[in-house]
This record gives structure tokens, C-alpha cells and sequence, in this order.
């Protein structure tokens, strides 16, 4: 990336700003599913699923939840093949970061997210969650899925 604002999950914890919160992102092509940990970092919640239009509307909703929140850096889902390699949503979620960056200056990381939509999709199955319900809710409870990924981790290197 081009930003100096994407870094590696190992560099996160330097440069946040002490009790700030992570904002977790689940990027589809429709929508945007954001999660929002507690100030301790420990625990992901699904916040809300955004419709995508243009980038720089999202990029305005976005921006209020950022403000509202108190937000010191993003947790991007990067949607990898099984395999690990990438393909064009995650060619999608790197370009959508770096527009990010340019106009965010908050640290920016990369989450794999791989399965995340499955996992959560089960989840709901499991809890006999209608369609209509789980429409509503998976991308959000993605986004916390992968937030939370990336909080066990941050819990590990410290």
C-alpha cells in the first residue's frame, strides 16, 4: 500500500492511542459491515451494516462512526482464497484501504477474513435465525467476527 497508515498487526499496538477503540470492517460489494470493540480492546460488537453507494458517501458515514466512536484504527477484512492467494475482492479491499487512507489518518489493518460470512451464516443457522434476520445481520456480525480475530491476536503480542 501505498499509505503509510496500513501496517502490519504486529505494528498496531505502538501506534494506537492508549483505550481507543478498533473498528472492524466487513467490505462486500453491496454493503459495509462495521463492528466496534469495548475500550479494552477485548470484546467485538456488531455496530451496523452500511448500503454502499459511492466512496465518498461511505466514506461520510463512515467518518460520523469514526467521530461518534472514538475510533484509533480499522480492522479491514481482506477476503484471501483458501488457498491464501488473492483474487479481485481482495485487489477491491486493498484499493478501498488506500482511498481510506488518504483521507483517514488513523491506522488501517488487514484482517483474514476468510470463512468469516460461513462461520457467521452457521451461527445464525444454528440459532434458527430467518432469512429475513439473517439478511439483516451478517455482515455486521462479520465485521465483529473478524474484529474480534484480530483482538485475540493484539491480546497475543503485547
Amino acid at each position: 500500500m501505498a499509505a503509510d497508515n496500513v501496517i502490519g498487526i504486529e505494528d498496531l499496538p505502538p501506534r494506537l492511542a492508549p483505550g481507543g477503540r478498533l473498528l472492524g470492517l466487513d467490505l462486500g460489494t453491496k454493503t459495509i459491515g462495521l463492528a466496534l470493540s469495548d475500550v479494552t480492546r477485548s470484546i467485538a460488537t456488531p455496530l451496523v451494516t452500511i448500503a454502499r453507494t459511492k466512496f465518498l458517501n461511505d466514506l461520510k458515514e463512515l467518518s460520523e462512526h469514526i467521530d461518534n466512536h472514538d475510533v484509533s484504527g480499522l480492522i479491514i477484512g481482506l477476503p484471501l482464497h483458501l488457498d491464501g492467494s488473492e483474487g479481485r475482492r481482495a485487489q477491491s479491499a486493498r484499493a478501498f484501504a488506500d482511498n481510506l487512507a488518504r483521507t483517514i489518518a488513523l491506522p488501517i489493518v488487514f484482517w483474514d477474513e476468510r470463512l468469516s460470512t460461513v462461520a457467521v451464516e452457521r451461527t445464525l443457522l444454528e440459532a434458527d435465525a430467518s432469512r429475513k434476520r439473517r439478511k439483516e445481520v451478517v455482515d455486521k456480525m462479520a465485521a465483529a467476527f473478524i474484529l474480534q480475530g484480530a483482538l485475540d491476536r493484539l491480546r497475543n503480542i503485547r
